[in-house]
């Protein structure tokens, strides 16, 4: 009898379908399960704000849960309005009947389903705080056979990431106006589209939709966006042209001829541009007018690029050489010879401006110190020379070359890697531009053939700076000119971009004593300095002359020349005597026949007696 008691206690075995769903409530009565949801509830509700909005964001779930619910609703709304018009009076009676009946099987079901629900939604709070979900991350495999270069963007697609990230990738054919260049705002909610055809376009990447669409007629060289993703300038055939969302043309810009290449500096709002005649152009945005001009006498130039770090302008020459520049230096501030014999087709910077990597026609990726203009080290290509890089937020070195592109983890830029993080191919198609979205996993790459888009995890930031003007992608239209006033308020002058921005804006020593030996020190290295050219003068070796100066009798003419004896004596009293005579007879003459003459003359022409 106990036995039998002690077994009609104890919970029945869940079956195979409510395993998975009431695991975490395994064994416990529908009284034990309403005093558990009860205590969650209100420990949840006891929580602090931030913590709270945690949990509740993993217990109401994703848009896509959204998306589950409002079907749920409208599901309902169509049994409230359901037609019985066809029915008979006792199916209506029975239907009404079937409604009202009270189901406490599936009520039970359901409150065990709520009470797992916000056991799962605690403990996803806490293992969030635990493993830090907002910080980047890379694919590692599992065993030592495995390889991440393997993983094709096909196999993501469909095994590893969700849909929200999965529609990331797609592929846009656009064969008659190619090749194309992609660009992204600083916030990664849209992305401009050039064709070298005369097509220009904007998308809108947090719902793919069309925001505008435009034909120039005439070859598109480049484009980019400016402040935001309201306005953007795009190099034409002749000059360049400024934009707005919509496609409506704000300004030309006559004194841009023949653009290749532009880049926006967004702490300045300059425009920097370059093109066949080789001319650097900085145009000021929010005025409109020209900044500065230099020439770089160095023929026609495509690579241009700015480092994030100092807003200085890296460009690279057809000679293989790379020069940086400032607005305010009419000549360049570092020339480096990075590709002997090749051009350089492309280069890139990284967020901390230590690395710069460059590519040449000698089918090479040389890494750059910049902090020392040395070479780290360097990858060949396949393929082609390589005719786009770019490095994301967290330091993944994309290149494209030919009709690949290979993608490097953050460590390739210090060390040599042996083999690439990630690679995607594109047969049949030549890479033209490569860049990867902010804030975000996706790498957008523009070919002959249309746009590509793929996913590259580990390549975004994934913290946001809600500090940063225009970072934030989900701004409204106050918000955008809210940052558009602030941007203006704290715009820096174009005299302020050099090589170190550490050096301006430093404190002076407030301490008296600090200045004045500072000031000392100054002093005697220069007075250092002096003292050693000096003795350098003494030291320094006769000229060498040539002509018959450097033989032995004009060496002792000129040693000679100063030492006074008694033949120099004599010499000097002759010379002064010869000077005294011609002397007064000039006098004599005057005082015969030309006082008269010198009386009647004008005096603006005395000087001529």
């Amino acid at each position: 009898m106990s036995k039998s008691i002690s077994q009609s206690d104890e919970a029945p075995p869940p079956s195979k379908k409510t395993k998975m769903a009431s695991h975490l409530t395994l064994g416990a009565t529908h009284n034990q399960i309403l005093e558990q949801r009860k205590s969650l509830k209100k420990q949840i509700h006891s929580l602090p704000r931030d913590q709270k909005s945690k949990v509740l964001s993993h217990f109401h779930g994703s848009e896509r849960t959204d998306l589950s619910k409002q079907r749920l609703r409208n599901l309902r709304e169509d049994d409230k309005h359901q037609d019985m018009s066809n029915m008979s009076d006792v199916q209506r009676h029975t239907l009404d009947k079937r409604k009202r009946r009270h189901n406490p099987a599936l009520q039970r079901q359901m409150h065990r389903r709520e009470t797992k629900r916000l056991q799962n939604a605690m403990a996803a709070a806490d293992a969030e705080e635990i493993l830090h979900t907002h910080t980047t991350g890379l694919v590692e495999v599992e065993t030592d056979m495995e390889r991440t270069i393997q993983l094709t963007q096909q196999q993501l697609k469909n095994e590893h990431l969700q849909e929200s990230v999965a529609r990331n990738i797609f592929d846009l054919e656009l064969k008659d106006y190619g090749p194309y260049k992609v660009r992204y705002d600083r916030s990664g909610r849209y992305s401009l589209l050039a064709g070298a055809g005369g097509h220009v376009s904007i998308i809108d990447q947090h719902s793919l939709a069309l925001t505008s669409e435009f034909f120039v007629n005439e070859t598109v060289r480049d484009a980019c966006f400016l402040h935001n993703g309201s306005m953007m300038a795009v190099a034409q055939e002749k000059n360049v042209f400024v934009y707005d969302d919509k496609g409506v043309e704000i300004h030309r810009m006559d004194g841009h001829r023949r653009v290749m290449g532009m880049e926006f500096l967004p702490y300045h709002w300059l425009l920097a541009t370059i093109g066949h005649s080789g001319q650097l152009q900085y145009q000021d945005t929010s005025t409109g007018s020209l900044v500065s001009q230099h020439r770089t006498k160095m023929g026609p130039c495509g690579a241009i690029r700015q480092n994030p770090f100092n807003s200085v302008m890296h460009l690279g020459h057809t000679n293989g050489t790379v020069t940086l520049w400032s607005p305010s230096s009419s000549e360049y501030l570092v020339k480096m010879l990075c590709h002997r014999g090749s051009p350089v087709t492309s280069l890139a910077m990284d967020r901390s401006g230590r690395y710069m990597v460059t590519g040449g026609g000698d089918s090479k990726v040389k890494v750059w110190d910049l902090r020392m203009y040395k070479e780290v080290h360097s990858y060949n290509t396949y393929g082609g020379a390589p005719t786009c890089v770019d490095i994301s937020q967290t330091g993944i070195l994309g290149i494209g070359h030919g009709c690949h592109t290979t993608f490097w983890r953050p460590e390739a830029l210090r060390v040599k890697m042996k083999e690439p993080y990630m690679k995607h191919q594109l047969s049949g198609k030549g890479v033209e531009s490569l860049r990867f979205r902010p804030f975000e996993d996706v790498c957008g790459i523009g070919h002959t053939m249309g746009i590509s888009s793929i996913v590259i995890p580990g390549s975004g930031e994934p913290n946001l700076d809600s500090m940063e003007h225009f970072t934030n992608p989900y701004m409204d239209n106050k918000q955008r000119r809210e940052a558009e006033v602030r941007s203006l308020l704290e715009k820096l002058s174009p005299d302020m971009i050099a090589l170190d921005p550490d050096a301006i804006g430093s404190v002076e020593e407030s301490n008296l004593i600090q200045r004045r030996q500072r000031m000392r020190d100054v002093a005697e290295e220069a007075n250092a300095r002096k003292a050693e050219e000096m003795e350098a003068l003494k030291n320094k070796k006769e000229k060498k002359r040539m002509r018959g100066r450097s033989k032995i009798a004009k060496k002792l003419a000129r040693k000679h020349k100063n030492i006074i004896d008694d033949n120099m004596l004599k010499l000097k009293e002759l010379r002064e005597k010869e000077k005294a005579e011609k002397d007064a007879e000039r006098a004599g003459q005057g005082e015969d026949g030309d006082s008269d003459a010198a009386d009647e003359t004008p005096s603006a022409l005395k000087r001529f007696f």
